[in-house]
């Protein structure tokens, strides 16, 4: 009997090979063979499909699962979202940068970002034949689908590309300075860009202290390279200034187009129509107190049913934005292009003009608004029994803050919550605490790491940096939101209804045994299985729990996760132990959560403004650009806390602050001020007369001569000695004294023997050896 074997011969589509092989049963594939299938096929390469297409059964897939797994031992395979990819390979959609063209005039490519080792891969870039639309071009940045190829001499990949970003340029920020003497200069704001000069010619009408958009000329031989201003961006002498470079740094869009306005002010408030009148509903608001949207509100209330004693029933009201918000329209693909709101210490940069997300869609205190809401029932014991999607008018009957809500709980109610104590609050804190119980069955990872808050003066600079207390109220709003983002995902899949996952992917086996080398220096293990669980990672994190490493293995382990991200494919989320989540809670804010809105009224019938067949299919493009998007908010919103930093301790030049080791690199080392959460850099060359060695695997610098070092997450005391507040840089002098590295003897000998080997012995002038 023979058994038959599909695959393709080419990454490409277009041109797939479906014949089929005929092979004995007792065929096992080569390791070339496995790994060509899972080149060939990215959007096919699961275990589960790989036994499939060599059509292997019983013992053979024993014997594949060993075989995959020493492929990822050997680092020739690695494993994302439940899928096996070669070690280095690029997503099958990839953000790529055009960067040139080949002999025959073909458009090439690398991806913008890539975390393998070597260099990034070449892409060729197809465009087809009569393709409608604009042409990708070099200096574009695309949204592309990536095929791997057979040609050893050409590209390692094909692309397929699917949307043109905005056009990049070789242009620069900078703030222009006009120094004493009357010449000009460029200040710059990346950390690695160099001062500039501009010739009063090309001034381009700049001012001093303008932020300005330019051109570097060719570097000469002597003195500082030359720049002409292209155009000027806006001035920094206002309050705003600081976030405005980070927004066009990351060119993220802060200006509302004429017919999304347009669009935004002609909309009418929404009716009953298709809703049911939940407006008596006692349901409450509780967020920051300077929120100015607000998209969830909760109400809950013990279950009457005799059957779950104990159990609760809770209700999680979230704006209706997809009443407003029709796909296809301005407003809907400036949303998209957005992604999400950024939130900046001086000012929010919303995804939505305020007409839609201050107003209409705010569920404001005593006012009618359109909502969708999911009513759950849970045991006892916290397990979610059931739960029904309804499409609502609501009227909030109270806007209320954290602070608020936890002092009327804890005995100090205000003349706003003290009619609403017994009624709302601590029914609300009754079910919180049902919750509770289901959630720490779950065993979510449970990392300690404080968020630091910027307070600001009137004219925009640092007043303060403070860490809120993390209440009750705070835990009890995020668990309600996490049940009602299950509960949306559930019914999604119930209907089999097309949907953008929240997904999170465990941490890679390279991954797990970087941190599990760390974790022995500590004398502390992590076992190996195929299955890793976030409560093996609460287990250590709760042994360090008050010793003088808590932070640094709080760090590691949260150094070692995956990054979160948005998938029309579900590999579940493992940091909330949870086989299938998506977000529904925030649609204001985040375009996901549109999406996840309007595939619940399409696929419940809830009326209007459900989930387009077109939409549908452009799922796996949306959810990459909305990852992108998330990633440059993230990125944006970090650098302008680094530069109100900079600038807050610019007057306190070379002062002296405690502060813990946040990184560590063969170029030196990096480090947090806790008071500040701001960052900044010592190197190596600064450190003393001994040679420093990088140990990767203790995270530590180590003295050659005296065994003695630094390791990520020490305390020490720094000297500040230079500040660049525009890039938002800072350089530090080490003033604690190297100390032992107990416990990491063996994998120091281990990192000298590489140091040696690649000759990168590092002195005491930055000199190799």
């Amino acid at each position: 009997m023979a058994r038959r074997i599909s695959g393709r011969s080419h990454g490409d589509p277009r041109h797939a090979d479906t014949r089929a092989k005929v092979v004995k049963d007792d065929y096992r594939p080569s390791r070339d063979e496995i790994l060509r299938y899972i080149a060939e096929n990215p959007d096919r390469s699961g275990k589960r499909e790989i036994a499939k297409a060599f059509a292997l059964r019983g013992q053979d897939r024993v014997w594949l699962k060993d075989m995959l797994r020493d492929l990822q031992d050997e680092g020739l395979l690695t494993k994302e979202r439940k899928r096996l990819t070669r070690a280095g390979a690029v997503p099958h959609v990839a953000v790529l940068d055009i960067f040139g063209r080949d002999d025959d005039g073909a458009l090439l490519a690398s991806p913008s970002e890539y975390t393998g080792a070597g260099s990034p891969p070449v892409i060729a870039i197809r465009v087809s034949r009569g393709a409608s639309g604009p042409v990708p071009g070099i200096g574009d940045r695309v949204l592309a689908k990536t095929f791997p190829t057979d040609d050893p001499s050409g590209p390692a990949y094909t692309g397929r590309v699917m949307k043109i970003f905005e056009k990049r340029s070789d242009a620069v920020l900078g703030v222009f300075r006009v120094l004493k003497d009357g010449t000009f200069r460029i200040e710059p704001v990346e950390r690695r860009q160099p001062e500039l000069i501009v010739d009063k010619e090309f001034q381009n009408g700049a001012k001093n202290g303008d932020l300005v958009e330019v051109e570097p000329a060719r570097a000469s031989r002597y003195g500082l390279p030359r720049a002409k201003v292209l155009a000027v961006l806006g001035s920094l002498s206002s309050e705003k200034a600081v976030s405005m470079i980070a927004i066009h740094a990351h060119d993220i869009p802060h200006v509302f187009p004429a017919d999304v306005i347009a669009e935004a002010d002609a909309v009418k408030p929404a009716t009953l129509d298709h809703r049911e009148d939940w407006r008596d509903l006692p349901l409450v608001t509780i967020d920051p107190a300077d929120a100015k949207d607000h998209d969830d509100a909760v109400f809950a209330t013990p279950d009457t049913d005799e059957k779950n004693p104990g159990g609760v029933v809770v209700t999680v009201a979230i704006a209706d934005v997809a009443a407003y918000v029709r796909y296809g329209k301005p407003l809907d693909r400036e949303a998209l292009k957005r992604g999400n709101s950024v939130y900046f210490p001086d000012r929010v940069v919303p995804m939505l003009p305020e007409r839609i997300s201050n107003d209409l869609c705010s569920l404001r205190e005593g006012e009618d608004r359109p909502a969708i809401a999911v009513r759950m029932t849970f045991s006892s014991e916290g397990r979610k029994l059931r739960h029904s999607f309804h499409r609502v008018m609501m009227k909030s009957a109270a806007k209320l803050a954290y602070p608020q809500a936890q002092a009327a709980i804890d005995g100090v109610p205000d003349d706003k919550t003290r009619p609403l104590l017994e009624s709302v609050l601590k029914p609300l804190w009754d079910a919180y605490a049902v919750l509770k119980r289901g959630r720490d069955a779950r065993q979510p990872l449970e990392l300690d790491l404080p968020e630091r808050k910027i307070l600001l003066k009137p004219d925009g600079t640092v007043d303060r940096v403070v860490v809120p207390e993390r209440l009750d109220a705070h835990k009890l709003i995020e668990e309600f939101m996490i049940q009602a983002n299950v509960s949306a995902a559930e019914t999604l899949e119930g209907k089999k209804e097309p949907l953008v996952y929240r997904i999170h992917d465990a941490p890679s086996l390279a991954k797990q045994e970087s941190l599990r080398e760390f974790l022995q220096t500590l004398s502390l293990s992590l076992a190996r299985g195929a299955q890793i669980r976030p409560s093996q990672f609460n287990g250590i994190l709760e042994r360090v729990r008050g010793a003088d490493n808590e932070a640094l293995v709080n760090e590691v382990v949260l150094r070692s996760q995956s990054q979160a991200e948005y998938s029309p494919k579900n590999i579940g989320h493992f940091g909330l132990n949870l086989r299938r989540y998506a977000h529904f809670t925030s649609p204001i804010r985040r375009y996901a959560d549109l999406i996840v809105h309007r595939g619940l009224i399409s696929a419940l019938g809830l009326g209007p403004g459900g989930l387009t067949q077109q939409e549908a299919d452009r799922l796996e493009e949306v959810a990459a650009l909305i990852s992108a998007t998330e990633r440059r908010a993230m990125a944006a919103e970090r650098d302008t806390v680094d530069r109100l930093i900079a600038a807050y301790l610019a007057e306190r030049f070379n002062d002296t602050f405690d502060a813990r080791i946040s990184g560590v690199a063969k170029a030196g080392l990096f480090v947090q001020l806790p008071q500040y959460g701001a960052d900044g850099f010592i190197p190596v060359s600064t450190l003393g007369g001994d040679y420093y060695i990088y140990d990767e695997t203790a995270r530590s610098l180590c003295g050659e001569r005296t065994g003695k070092g630094y390791q990520l997450a020490d305390r020490v005391e720094v000297r500040l000695v230079e500040v660049a507040p525009m890039a938002g840089a800072m350089r530090f002098e080490m003033l604690t004294d190297p100390k032992p590295l107990p416990g990491s003897r063996r994998s120091f000998h281990k990192a000298k023997g590489r140091a040696r080997a690649s000759q990168s012995r590092v002195g005491p002038r930055g000199r190799r050896r």
